[in-house]
């Protein structure tokens, strides 16, 4: 038994386990960067509106606060 060759055959064997390994890490931080740019990537809050649906929202909001003050009798405050 040739006791150098097997010492150097392991040596070979640990290399070759360590690049596998790396690569492994290497996929799990990939996975991992990809999870989280997934998580970044989704919108919370309001939507943008344009200016056609804003001026629809004002004459809208106009005509219901003009409504309240005829009901409750309080005059129209002048800007």
């Amino acid at each position: 038994m040739d006791l150098y060759k097997v010492i150097r055959d392991l040596y070979a064997e640990k290399e070759r386990l360590e690049r596998v390994i790396a690569s492994l890490e290497e996929l799990q931080r990939t996975a991992l960067a990809a999870k989280e740019a997934q998580v970044q990537g989704k919108r919370r809050g309001r939507k943008s509106m344009n200016s056609k649906e804003r001026q629809e929202v004002s004459e809208r909001m106009k005509n219901y606060w003009e409504t309240r003050r005829k009901k409750t009798g309080k005059p129209q405050r002048e800007n």
